[in-house]
């Protein structure tokens, strides 16, 4: 199933992101996770696709069996920059031969080796350039977007220009960065709104379940960490078990917020952890149903 058909119907949903293993002694162990996610039945999964391409078969394994075992809509990962037209070429090849209908199309960061590197000669410097070559194969696309302006971006005016051009060249729908202000969404969504982009706009919402993944949600997605957010580290950081517990529920209140508001279509960044993906969906049962 095309994501366009299922964002645009009536009714609340949640999905949830996953990634592949990094090498295959891991393979087992994340499938296992990734099936127990999907026998949840969300909406749909996306899963992620490694820097530089590193996991991009283990991508296509993992969305392909989630689609074909579990009938999950899957959404596929895909990563352009440094890439030759030759091997972008392979990857859809492959994604059609797996039955993948839905990519996300994303520049992707650089490998370190690259960093720095000039990049006026390559065939993708940017996702939109990913996103046209996707559009002409018929894919659902979706792209990728910024509550709080991207690193790279100069500023929000800025950034909201690149992205409507982004759509434009063919996106089907927008997935956010993760925040954890919801207000940051609510504006972001406004203003995007005003500059034209009326396709579908999915918000990204990460449940914190340990302190140490504070500082790399930070680094990933820049994100303002709300004083309430702060408060609850501070509180609860040094106590696994609670700051679980506190992180899930600090989510659900996100994610009903995000309802109550209008927003209709959620994705959790679950980071392969069943465990909490299904507290998340037993704390929205009634909500959902």
């Amino acid at each position: 199933m095309k994501l366009s058909a299922l964002l645009g119907r009536e009714g609340l949903s949640l999905s949830f992101e996953v990634f592949p293993p990094k090498t295959d002694m891991n393979f087992e162990s994340v499938r296992t996770a990734t099936e127990e996610i999907a026998a949840l039945r969300p909406a749909f999964m996306s899963v992620t696709y490694g820097a530089g391409g590193g996991t991009s078969r283990y991508t296509l394994d993992i969305a392909k069996n989630i689609k074909e075992r579990y009938g999950v809509p899957t959404l596929a990962h895909l990563t352009c920059v440094s890439s030759t037209r030759e091997t972008v070429r392979e990857k859809i090849l492959k994604m059609r031969a797996a039955g993948i209908e839905n990519v996300m199309a994303l520049r992707g960061d650089l490998p370190e080796e690259l960093v720095g590197a000039d990049r006026t000669s390559w065939p993708y410097r940017y996702a939109i350039d990913l996103v046209r070559e996707l559009k002409s194969e018929g894919f659902c696309i979706g792209g990728a977007c910024y509550p709080e302006v991207h690193p790279e971006s100069i500023n929000q005016r800025e950034d909201i220009k690149h992205l409507k051009e982004k759509v434009d060249a063919g996106c089907d729908f927008l997935t956010t960065q993760m925040f954890f202000d919801n207000n940051l969404f609510y504006n972001f969504l406004y203003k995007i709104r005003e500059a034209g982009i009326v396709v579908p706009v999915v918000p990204g919402v990460m449940p914190i379940t340990n302190g140490n993944q504070v500082a790399r949600a930070i680094k990933l997605s820049g994100s303002l960490m709300p004083q309430r957010f702060k408060a609850l580290v501070d509180k609860f950081g040094d106590t696994p078990a609670a700051m679980k517990q506190a992180g899930i529920a600090y989510a659900t209140d996100q994610i009903i917020d995000l309802f109550a508001n209008g927003v209709k279509n959620v994705h959790v960044y679950s980071m392969n952890k069943p465990d909490v993906a299904a507290a998340i969906l037993a704390n929205l049962s009634d909500i959902l149903s």
